[in-house]
Order: C-alpha cells, then structure tokens, then sequence
C-alpha cells in the first residue's frame, strides 16, 4: 500500500488488475475524453507503462480501492508528462463510471498532493485536463489547483485543448 484515505487505499497496480482496469478504460462513456474506449492491447500497454513507472520513478497511477468492498473501482496517482518544452509532475485519476459522484476522486487526488509535497518534496504539483472535462476540472479545483494555462495536445489522432491546474507547496 502507497496511500490510505478514510475510504480507500492506493497501491500499485499489478497484471492481475487488468480485468479492473479494463472496466474503466473499455467504458466509452469513462473514456469520453480519451476520444473513447481503449482496446485490450490500449489496456495492456497503459498498465505496463504503470508499472514502468514505478520501476523508473517510484511512482506513477496506482490502483484506488474501496476499503468497504477491497475492490479496484479507479486510479489515481503522480506522473510526469510533458507540457509544451517541459515536464511536470501531475496527478491523474480515472474511475470507474459506477463510482463516479462519491468524493473518491477528490479524496484519492488530496492524497497525491499530499504525497508529492510530503514525501517526494515536490515545490508543485498539478492536473492536466481536457477543455471539455468539467467533471475532472472541479476535482482539481477541490484539490486547491487553480487554472494557470492551455496547450492543444494531439492524442488519438485529435487535437485536444487542454487546461493545466496547478498547486506550489
């Protein structure tokens, strides 16, 4: 275990999540801003990538579960992406449509915040976020980001504007 919230706890993701993790990302409505479902293959590279992550940075999307069902129901953790010429640490979080308007975005993402000021001594952390993403905007916002600027990405063969929200130390 990385984390523990109230409700959840954060671990790193394993093979065996895949099925969990499929749940999430096979769902066209989950992946409305990723330009829609992933397939296997998608699923099997971005939970390999996860667990790249962890093996270069020590971090990366970790698994969210629920305390009361001990079930993978998102994930959320730290990242580093590029941003226009730069890299910059982010916290990403992804759940499961089922569990979607319960706080557990906003509860997993205070974690991570938390976690890279405390434990990675991170000066900033922020959020990247698609312009039509309002839902993953206000779990930004809750966790005390605030809008510093926009860049178009080309993702899935899309330009996608996005917002980036940030947070210092």
């Amino acid at each position: 275990m990385i984390l523990e919230t109230k409700r959840l706890y954060l671990r790193e993701m394993v093979q065996s999540d895949f099925d969990s993790l499929c749940k999430i990302m096979q769902d066209k409505d989950t992946m409305y801003a990723y330009e829609g479902a992933f397939r296997d293959d998608e699923v099997h590279e971005w939970l390999d990538r996860q667990i790249a992550r962890y093996q270069n940075w020590g971090f990366g999307l970790w698994a969210v579960i629920l305390k009361e069902t001990n079930e993978m129901i998102g994930q959320c953790g730290l990242t580093m992406q590029p941003w226009k010429d730069d890299e910059v640490l982010e916290i990403g979080y992804l759940f499961e449509r089922a569990y979607w308007h319960n706080g557990y975005a906003t509860e997993a993402a205070k974690a991570c915040k938390k976690y890279a000021f405390e434990t990675l001594n991170a000066a900033e952390v922020c959020s990247i976020i698609r312009d039509t993403n309002i839902a993953s905007q206000n779990v930004a916002i809750r966790n005390g980001m605030t809008k510093t600027d926009t860049w178009t990405k080309h993702y899935r063969g899309v330009d996608m504007p996005h917002y980036r929200y940030m947070v210092c130390r």
